[in-house]
């Protein structure tokens, strides 16, 4: 287990993080951007896990109809356009400048996970419900539907896994300020879920979408907006991932689909 690079990245990088060399102002700053950054992230899971079990019947928000229309859009489109904008060069950029100081580019990578864990934590919290239940599982068909949602979200861990704990969660910004080195990024993940499809964080958070046991109006304009956003916004990624890697993503992406598991493989391979 050990040999796994997954975990001895991880290992390797807490123990940096546990002995950190002087410097009480880095560790104080290092500290507080690591506390903030994993409350977000875990109100922001927990705020979208019990948001779409219930179809986002069940929300915060409180903006009087029609405009309830139009506040929601707002918290649908927010999301996508930030999170992919400090993708670019220029919103890294930017978010490298939204520290002032010198650790700015240390901490990017807790910066960005700070911002999209608040966007996704203000979308599940601040959505104005229409009040409409369109359906609603109950008996076996409910703990069926259950199991497949809670089976999406573990999908989801995997994949974030798979791509490197430490940079989904926002925990290689703030470790590397503790330990006083330059964040180190993991390859480009080719192990577990992606080697089946490219795009495994993405497939799983669309399959949470609509593996939910209550259907409204609000959950099905959710999940067909975040599902086209997940089939498309891919596209950025690995146009970023050919300019990085080359030849090698030039390879992988030839031999690993795109979403869908490539099942008649050994078939083909038969014939």
């Amino acid at each position: 287990m050990w040999a796994d690079p997954r975990i001895a990245r991880l290992i390797t990088l807490i123990g940096a993080a546990v002995q950190p060399p002087p410097g009480m102002g880095r560790i104080a700053l290092a500290l507080c951007f690591g506390a903030v950054c994993h409350a977000l992230f875990a109100a922001a899971v927990l705020a979208m896990i019990v948001a779409m079990f219930f179809g986002m019947s069940e929300s915060f928000g409180a903006v009087p109809w029609p405009w309830a229309l139009l506040a929601n859009l707002v918290l649908i489109v927010q999301f996508p356009l930030a999170h992919s904008f400090f993708l670019t060069g220029r919103g890294g950029k930017m978010l490298v400048r939204l520290i002032p100081g010198p650790h700015g580019a240390t901490l990017a990578t807790t910066t960005y996970a700070i911002i999209a864990s608040a966007q996704l934590l203000a979308l599940f919290t601040l959505w104005t419900p229409s009040g409409i239940i369109w359906w609603q599982a109950d008996g076996v068909l409910f703990w069926v539907i259950t199991a497949a949602y809670a089976t999406s979200w573990l999908l989801l861990i995997k994949a974030s896994f798979d791509a490197g704990a430490e940079v989904q969660s926002g925990a290689l910004g703030w470790m590397s300020l503790m330990a006083c080195i330059r964040p180190v990024f993991p390859d480009m993940p080719k192990d577990g879920l992606f080697a089946l499809i490219r795009q495994p964080i993405y497939v799983a958070f669309a399959l949470t979408l609509w593996t939910v046991p209550v259907w409204t109006p609000d959950q099905l304009v959710l999940a067909i907006s975040y599902t086209v956003y997940c089939l498309l916004a891919p596209r950025l990624k690995e146009k970023r991932f050919a300019r990085r890697y080359g030849a090698d993503f030039a390879r992988y992406r030839a031999h690993v689909p795109y979403i869908l598991p490539r099942l008649a493989k050994d078939r083909d391979n038969a014939q």
